[in-house]
């Protein structure tokens, strides 16, 4: 087995190798006004019910909106929305129609108000449970209460997604490799 030999590193750095997740757009709708958001600070948090940590900016819209309508949809893109990605995140505030100016389509959800972003290839229906942790850290926590995920096939089973580093690096996901056989059945 390797080591490493360690040096000290800067702690407004350490995210490139702490990133939970892939990057996802964050849809939001309240009073007939929507937005979206490009999100790479996310968590899961359980599972029956699933539960779903996320950090979001006070002075970012969506926060506002999400706020106060307590609900969102968590889209998850794949690698190929790579421009839409970064233009989403690169724009701010309500004047700008980023499903248009991004060439995006809102479809209806099931379960909220918030639009599911139909290139996406999964979409997840939330609604905001916890809101202890938002005016200290801008900590919401929601429960996703309905997945809409791609039919495979021809959809792949583990999309390509796209995983933020820090210092406008990204990572996109690779090959998959199971280990199923070795889990114990209740880690699975």
């Amino acid at each position: 087995m390797k080591t490493y030999r360690k040096k000290s590193f800067p702690l407004t750095k350490i995210r490139r190798f702490l990133e939970p997740g892939p990057v996802v757009l964050v849809s939001s709708a309240y009073k007939g006004e929507r937005d979206i958001m490009t999100m790479g600070w996310h968590m899961m948090l359980g599972f029956d019910p699933a539960l779903f940590g996320c950090f979001i900016w006070d002075q970012n819209h969506s926060f506002s909106l999400i706020r106060k309508s307590k609900q969102c949809v968590i889209n998850l893109p794949t690698y190929d929305l790579v421009n839409a990605i970064i233009g989403v995140g690169n724009s701010h505030g309500p004047r700008v129609d980023k499903f248009k100016q991004f060439a995006l389509t809102p479809l209806p959800a099931s379960k909220v108000h918030a639009p599911l972003i139909a290139e996406c290839y999964a979409n997840f229906e939330c609604r905001l449970i916890d809101t202890s942790l938002i005016a200290k850290y801008s900590l919401f926590i929601f429960e996703v209460i309905k997945a809409h995920v791609a039919a495979s096939p021809p959809a792949p089973r583990y999309p390509t997604t796209l995983h933020y580093r820090g210092d406008g690096v990204f990572m996109i996901s690779g090959h998959s490799v199971s280990y199923r056989r070795r889990f114990k059945r209740v880690n699975l």
